[in-house]
């Protein structure tokens, strides 16, 4: 497996992780309307990375790969301040989401750095 190859594994697998980690934040949420409506919102957004980042490994062109990859990116940061709310609000414990908080700002700086990359408008690429 060459280290591309590799690379696009890791971060699949990272997201897919993620998504599960948000499932379970979600089906840990009290069972109160707003919760409800929280959840579905996490849930949706905190799964689409994985979905959209899939979808983007087998883009028809540059461009759309990295409307895919911005998609990601899109809700990434929706995911971001839903995990917010919700710790705000203190469902959970104090430190419960700050892995999850970690993790999601992670995701949030691979994808706007690959996004750049990709455009072309990585000061390293070029030259």
């Amino acid at each position: 497996m060459g280290k591309n190859e590799t690379t696009r594994y890791d971060l699949e697998q990272r997201l897919i992780e993620f998504a599960v980690r948000i499932i379970d934040t979600a089906e840990s949420l009290p069972k109160s309307f707003i919760c409800k409506h929280l959840s579905g919102q996490l849930v949706r957004s905190g799964t689409s990375p994985a979905l959209n980042y899939a979808e983007a490994q087998a883009a028809e062109s540059k461009a759309d790969f990295i409307h895919k990859m911005k998609i990601c990116l899109k809700e990434l940061r929706e995911t971001m301040v839903n995990l917010q709310i919700i710790k705000l609000k203190r469902y959970f414990k104090e430190d419960r989401l700050d892995p999850l908080l970690k993790e999601n700002n992670e995701l949030i700086s691979i994808f706007v750095k690959s996004i750049s990359i990709a455009k072309g408008n990585d000061p390293k690429g070029k030259g």
